[in-house]
């Protein structure tokens, strides 16, 4: 994709069709603030902008020059200096700001003014550049939502006041309506007495604090009394108490509060923000407030630490309703996504598609009704809303009847409109080729503009499911020799173009699949060898010439991908027989990792009752049938039925069997951290009892954990996992959750990947509960918590989890003595990655934070996977024969995810001189850990006995 749109922005704005103006609008879509600008604004500016990737140290324009173009900033930074006049005694330019992702700047060609500063790029830049005749014109359709981008900028980085601090509240300005709520406005008529008695122990501890945060200011030249800046609230609330942990927190606390007008902006047109727009209290608003006493602030401080949890719950639902007073179009794709959560859990949405509840994420918004007896609608209006009662009580009236019902908490009414005009995606089922002559169809040709839907690449990422790719490559090969050219060819101009554009949208559709699924096609000898017909086809025809191009791009990369397969053919990896250190796999710790493909050979060992074992070497996809059998064979175990009779099993070290299906494939690389394959009669199963070996810890290298750098540990740690993360094809996730055997297929670098969370985790465990000295385990805990702190900074959320996760292992948790000498900062700490762990509301916090992350990130895989189960479970693939593509497209995003994540290479600088590097990457390359947590619940235990 990346390249896709930079191939796109490259071409000469006269040169760029459709297709190319969504690729660009998409990537300006992902850049704040451009993201709050309408479809039409984002493709006026794809139309027209031009691309810049501008070297560290480039001077974009001077100050006293005339302006020309207007830009953002997609990447990089710039620096904005003034030269002082000749005659001044400063002579070196002055840096005014510093200009990041996001940040305009240019706007003087509205007016024609020179450039008052000058503007150099500070590190190597990505811009986005708009000629000034272009700018103007979009400015003038779009002049409200671009102002405000401009101002907030400006405003940002020093070089304005925000207009909603001096300019008096216009009577024309839309209030709080259901249409049209303003999110700075109150929600009640007066604030509850709790939220009431918060604001005035706020004020008060605000009022004695020794920064003077809430003081009085002047503003353009008008008196603010009692006023504070937003971001300063946020920093004073963090300080007061270590129960606000972020700033996330204590901005919804504030906003709980302004909700209810406790608080306000000081010119009604703000909600909560944390930046330097003024808030005030409402008794410094309307007079009433006092100077506290000392009394006034003992009591103060009593109450804030009865109540500031209860204000702290608060915060989240404050920030939702925030959200639901929006306009849609100014609501960020974190924002939806929160309230798509939100919606997850409304008993009267539960019959609802996902698609409709995403949907409705962007569409629905908060309503309030402080006075008792307001009329919603009357009988015999027309449907214009659908309600969902989230707190108090409505009375449905019907005349000459009077009150026939009352509505209550959870309750909905109205529905009927939402029946009548609900957002539907715009394929909800079908037959597999009517699915795919859709497409083509619509999706794909010259002629087609851009689709704010995302079928085709949901087709693309799940057709496996229910068209295998011979019927696809059949289905493909029909729509390119069509009736007309397999019966009597072209007979009139028409007939021509007809095939010519059947041809071209095939094409097309072969490079969107090769670039969805990469090397997954080329694997395919039916669509690599159709592939290689239609290049011959296509590069006969003078009149296919751009899609001649197109195809031998897609022959490149089949070639590329035929020698890789070449050079690896043969690769050999090897279980050793205690456990599965993953270093051991590919048998050289140092070379960056190959994928596992699934006819390189493996050798295992398989076990009987009695611990005796004999060594076998197979393919990996070798069904659990043929293992069975040959380890009978080698064994000499027989039964009276035969094969029939046995069955191979996985012994976990707590003792706990998995019997394998007959059908079941790569069966070494599935077993848990430290299981072992056995053979067994059906009706032996008892008799199967875990080695010695399995409760003791893998094989790994002994070191002291304490005596490796924490970063350094963090750094190697992320690129050992990125590689592990990076052979993961999307489709192993489709494997894993339909069933391997369905699709012939397997999933061990999956299988590998999902290990390695588990090693990380126990290794976390076996080192704190194998300490026995208590000063040693306050250090490991110690290390453990920079350790994920780091691993946080690299955006390897995978190990970040399983090590926090391994911190809170009830064998480590119960260890009172250790955590009670932690430091009070380390258990802080520790308290913030709880609470981004947390798997309430569907791991909200976690997926808020990883929302908000660019690429590269290692993502936490247990939940991805969790998704698809979901998905998977919840709906079913076909109905009345139809295949139901709602599931496919819920499917489809969770693996987008995945390829969002490593859309990006991993690019990290060592954190240190590499003096011990060798020693380090042979260290996190196989942890030794126990998994067997009654093992572990008995050393922990022995170390700090109750």
């Amino acid at each position: 994709m990346a390249m896709e749109w930079i191939n796109a922005i490259d071409k000469r704005p006269c040169d760029r069709n459709m297709r190319d103006v969504e690729l660009i609008a998409c990537r300006l879509r992902r850049v704040e603030p451009l993201c709050r600008l309408t479809n039409s604004a984002l493709q006026q500016l794809a139309m027209c902008g031009f691309y810049e990737d501008l070297e560290k140290g480039v001077t974009l324009f001077r100050a006293g020059e005339q302006g020309r173009y207007w830009y953002a900033v997609l990447g990089g930074q710039l620096e904005v200096r003034y030269h002082a006049a000749a005659d001044s005694d400063i002579k070196s330019p002055i840096t005014l700001c510093n200009l990041g992702v996001g940040a305009t700047f240019g706007e003087s060609v509205l007016t024609d003014l020179p450039r008052d500063s000058t503007v150099v790029t500070k590190t190597t830049c990505e811009l986005l550049r708009v000629e000034q005749q272009d700018f103007r014109l979009i400015w003038e359709k779009n002049k409200e939502l671009m102002n405000d981008i401009i101002l907030n900028c400006k405003f940002k980085n020093g070089f304005a006041t925000p207009v909603t601090q001096n300019i008096p509240v216009s009577p024309t300005k839309k209030q709080l309506s259901p249409d049209h709520p303003n999110p700075a406005l109150p929600i009640t008529e007066s604030p509850s007495p709790a939220m009431h008695k918060m604001g005035w122990a706020l004020r008060t501890l605000l009022l004695n604090d020794s920064t003077g945060c809430l003081k009085d200011r002047k503003v353009s030249g008008r008196l603010i009394r009692k006023c504070a800046p937003g971001s300063e609230l946020v920093d004073w609330l963090m300080n007061l108490s270590p129960v606000v942990h972020t700033r996330i927190q204590a901005t919804g606390m504030w906003q709980a509060l302004l909700e209810e007008g406790v608080i306000s902006h000081v010119a009604k047109e703000q909600p909560f923000k944390d930046k330097v727009f003024l808030y005030r209290f409402r008794a410094d608003e309307d007079g009433s407030g006092t100077s506290p006493s000392t009394d006034d602030t003992n009591s103060a401080n009593e109450h804030i630490k009865e109540g500031l949890t209860q204000l702290l719950h608060r915060g989240p639902d404050a920030t939702l309703r925030l959200i639901l007073r929006k306009p849609s179009h100014e609501r960020t794709p974190e924002e939806l996504e929160l309230v798509f959560e939100e919606l997850l859990h409304i008993p009267a949405l539960s019959h609802l598609s996902t698609s409709i509840k995403r949907e409705l994420a962007s569409i629905i918004v908060f309503e309030s009704h402080a006075q008792a007896g307001t009329v919603l609608f009357n009988q015999g209006d027309e449907g214009r809303s659908w309600y969902i009662l989230q707190k108090g009580k409505v009375d449905v009236v019907i005349h000459g009847k009077g009150t026939v019902a009352t509505l209550k908490e959870g309750d909905d009414f109205g529905k009927l409109a939402l029946i009548n005009d609900a957002p539907r995606y715009t394929v909800m089922s079908g037959t597999p080729p009517k699915m795919l002559e859709h497409l083509l169809d619509t999706r794909l040709g010259v002629q087609m503009g851009p689709n704010d839907d995302s079928f085709l690449d949901d087709f693309l990422l799940t057709h496996i499911v229910f068209m295998p790719i011979a019927q696809l490559v059949d289905e493909l090969a029909s729509h390119y020799h069509n009736e007309l050219e397999n019966n009597s060819g072209a007979d009139s101009p028409e007939d021509y173009d007809y095939l010519l554009t059947c041809k071209k949208r095939v094409v097309q559709f072969i490079q969107r699949w090769v670039m969805a699924v990469r090397h997954a096609v080329f694997e395919d000898p039916a669509a690599a060898h159709f592939i290689e017909e239609i290049a011959t086809d296509v590069e006969s025809d003078p009149a296919l010439q751009e899609e001649a191009g197109i195809i031998h791009h897609v022959l490149t990369q089949m070639s590329r991908y035929q020698e890789d397969r070449q050079q690896n053919m043969g690769q050999k990896w090897k279980l050793p027989p205690n456990g599965q250190p993953i270093c051991l796999f590919s048998g050289n710790v140092t070379a960056t990792r190959t994928i596992i493909r699934m006819d390189d050979d493996i050798i295992f060992r398989v076990y009987c009752a009695d611990h005796t074992f004999c060594t076998l070497r197979f393919p990996i996809f070798t069904t659990a049938e043929v293992i069975k059998i040959c380890a009978a064979d080698k064994l000499q175990i027989t039964t009276n039925r035969g094969p029939e009779d046995l069955v191979l099993v996985e012994v976990k070290s707590n003792g706990e069997r998995t019997v394998f299906k007959d059908n079941d494939l790569s069966i070494p690389t599935t077993l848990s951290l430290n299981g072992r394959i056995f053979i067994s009669p059906k009706d032996h199963l008892d008799a199967l009892t875990p080695l010695p070996e399995q409760e003791g810890p893998t094989d790994g290298l002994e070191m002291d954990v304490e005596a490796l750098p924490t970063k350094d540990l963090a750094y190697h740690m992320t690129l050992f996992d990125w590689d592990l993360f990076w052979a993961v094809h999307e489709y192993e996730l489709l494997y894993h959750t339909f069933g391997r055997h369905h699709f012939n297929k397997i999933t061990s670098n999956l299988d590998v990947f999902i290990r390695r969370f588990n090693e990380i985790q126990y290794w976390v465990v076996t080192e704190i509960v194998s300490a026995s000295n208590l000063n040693k385990r306050v250090a490991l805990l110690k290390k453990y918590i920079k350790l994920a702190a780091y691993c946080k900074e690299y955006q390897n959320l995978n190990a970040f989890f399983a090590i926090v996760m391994g911190m809170s292992n009830c064998a480590v948790s119960r260890l009172l003595s250790t955590w009670d000498k932690l430091p009070s900062k380390f258990r802080k700490l520790f308290t913030e990655f709880e609470a981004l762990i947390d798997p309430s509301r569907n791991h909200r916090a976690y997926r808020m934070s990883v929302g908000k992350l660019q690429p590269p990130v290692i993502p936490f895989m247990p939940l991805l996977l969790k998704d698809m189960t979901f998905a998977h479970e919840g709906n079913k693939t076909s109905v009345d024969g139809l295949v139901n593509f709602e599931k496919m497209h819920m499917m489809a995003s969770t693996m987008r995810a995945v390829r969002f994540c490593r859309s990006r290479h991993l690019v990290l600088d060592p954190p240190s001189p590499k003096n011990n590097d060798s020693q380090i990457r042979s260290y996190i390359s196989s942890f030794r850990a126990i998994d067997c947590q009654k093992t572990l619940n008995n050393m922990s235990k022995k170390v700090e006995p109750r």
